[in-house]
């Protein structure tokens, strides 16, 4: 493989990144504005080229495409600076912090042909993968409810809030769960305890047609940390545990009914199902490559990351009106 991918902030998350981009052979250059962090990067990993600029970037033909890994302030500034040198982009969540600002990263990846691909990594766990085969094959029968819960004592942040920070990765998993459709009802409830205005627990329920609904639990003030997805079908019910061994549960649990209108629950046993060993931010890695090198659409591209980003626009309206 060709070193043609520049990896633009190689901090808290971006450091991940280095390390796969590296063992994949494809990295050709890494930005970062702190010269802290580059000097304690460049230790590891000292036949890399670190630059304090990135003008090397944008101006060499040999980079192909760019992983930006910075704050979530400066996704949107730097992914339509790349798109406009028809570079070939991979965002971190959330793809911006506006709406209009991701229909015009949109606009422009289409304009110049252009991937654009937002870094939803729990779309390319296996687990999840399984789960979405489960679910179109109609193993847990008809979808009732699913909730998610992404809970920690952990970093906390004044740039962002919890919504932010945490629930695009779940909110991402929803929509794709429920063939991207758009929730019809969106309802949020949260507070801000720690810093005046930045919320550290939000509850966002979502309304989709055919009685679907959904609800979206984060918090980084919990006292233990929990990452966990459920789905209620009609026929069996899935856990996609990704803190667990075991990353994905069924339970296979009956409503019977007694003179044809008493409901009695029939509890059956749980058993694992068999996913593949794979790291998820690899195999999102793997497949931006393959869209670059193929210029396929990626499973999580611009219009995806948009499609996210309307939910949460969405959800920060109704915590401040029901705040």
């Amino acid at each position: 493989m060709e070193k043609n991918i520049a990896l633009i902030g190689a901090g808290y998350w971006g450091k991940n990144h280095l390390k796969n981009l590296y063992r994949l052979g494809v990295l050709g250059a890494v930005f970062d504005k702190d010269k802290k962090i580059i000097s304690e990067r460049i230790k590891e990993y000292p036949d890399v080229i670190f630059l304090k600029n990135d003008e090397k970037i944008l101006n060499n033909p040999a980079i192909k495409a760019d992983v930006i890994a910075a704050p979530a302030a400066f996704h949107y500034e730097l992914a339509k600076k790349y798109l406009i040198s028809e570079k070939d982009v991979l965002v971190e969540k959330p793809i911006a912090l506006k709406v209009e600002q991701a229909k015009e990263l949109v606009k422009i990846s289409k304009n110049n042909k252009n991937i654009l691909m937002v870094g939803h990594i729990l779309q390319y766990h296996p687990a999840v993968i399984k789960l979405k085969e489960l679910i179109d094959n109609n193993e847990l029968g008809d979808i009732r409810y699913i909730y998610s819960n992404r809970l920690n004592i952990g970093k906390l942040r004044v740039e962002e809030n919890v919504l932010w920070s945490f629930a695009p990765h779940d909110i991402s998993l929803i929509l794709m769960l429920m063939n991207n459709q758009r929730p019809k009802k969106i309802n949020a409830f949260g507070e801000a305890y720690i810093t005046e205005g930045i919320y550290d627990v939000t509850l966002t329920t979502l309304e989709f047609e055919n009685r679907v609904k959904a609800h979206v639990f984060v918090s980084w003030l919990h006292p233990f940390k929990e990452q966990k997805l459920v789905v209620v079908g009609s026929e069996k019910m899935a856990v996609f545990d990704d803190l667990n061994e075991e990353k994905l549960l069924i339970y296979p649990h009956k409503i019977d009914f007694i003179n044809g209108n008493i409901p009695i629950a029939r509890k059956a046993e749980f058993y694992p199902v068999e996913i593949e060993r794979k790291e998820p931010l690899k195999e999102e890695l793997l497949h931006f490559i393959d869209c670059v090198e193929n210029r396929k659409v990626p499973k999580t591209d611009g219009m995806e990351g948009l499609r996210v980003l309307e939910v949460l626009e969405r959800a920060e309206k109704s915590l401040r009106k029901n705040r």
